[in-house]
């Protein structure tokens, strides 16, 4: 999958010449949002990769304003089929990041030295299937199905709520490991943003 890496650092320099890295404010924040979205909607990669790294303070309002928006947005489908992940946090800027989206029941995925990680709101059972697909880089509900023990039906009710989660991408097609599987319908493999 294509991705595109966003310096917040640089789109700080490009929209406010004061200087300032702290993020901070509604306002402050609907400007980002802004270029964000528009980057978003206009790109042609799938996944947008907003880096962090080398800024200021974030404050609630700033991540309610730009990051939970937007991730709710994605969630209901405003962006087309567009992903979002979360680079060089601080631990500070994680957290009032993880408030915002937690106050609104939302997620999204996070990387860092460390690894990825799920910051917000996520039910344990898709927490547990989003682990599955990252682990694996992709997964089809067959393939989950048969390590989890679970139904297919279960196996795919979870893997479609990652997907309109925006936090597995989805394709049409066979997974390379179980080419020889028989069925009738659709086949998709979902897969890791990461990968």
């Amino acid at each position: 999958m294509n991705k595109k890496t966003l310096s917040l650092k640089k789109l700080t320099h490009d929209l406010f010449k004061n200087g300032k890295k702290e993020m901070a404010g509604r306002s402050r924040g609907a400007r980002f949002r802004e270029m964000i979205e528009k980057i978003l909607r206009e790109g042609d990669e799938p996944c947008l990769i907003i880096d962090f790294s080398g800024m200021g303070a974030i404050d609630f309002s700033w991540a309610d304003e730009v990051v939970a928006k937007i991730v709710s947005r994605l969630w209901g489908d405003e962006y087309g089929e567009k992903f979002l992940v979360l680079k060089g946090l601080n631990p500070s800027q994680e957290e009032n990041i993880s408030v915002a989206l937690e106050r609104k029941k939302l997620a999204v995925l996070i990387t860092g030295p460390g690894g990825w990680r799920i910051i917000g709101s996520l039910n344990n059972y898709l927490a547990q299937t989003l682990n599955q697909v990252m682990n694996q880089r992709q997964l089809t509900l067959r393939e989950l199905s048969e390590k989890e023990k679970i139904g297919m039906n279960t196996s795919g009710t979870r893997l479609l709520n990652l997907y309109k989660k925006r936090l597995v991408l989805r394709m049409e097609g066979l997974n390379g490991a179980n080419k020889e599987a028989t069925h009738r319908g659709r086949q998709y493999v979902y897969q890791s943003l990461l990968a």
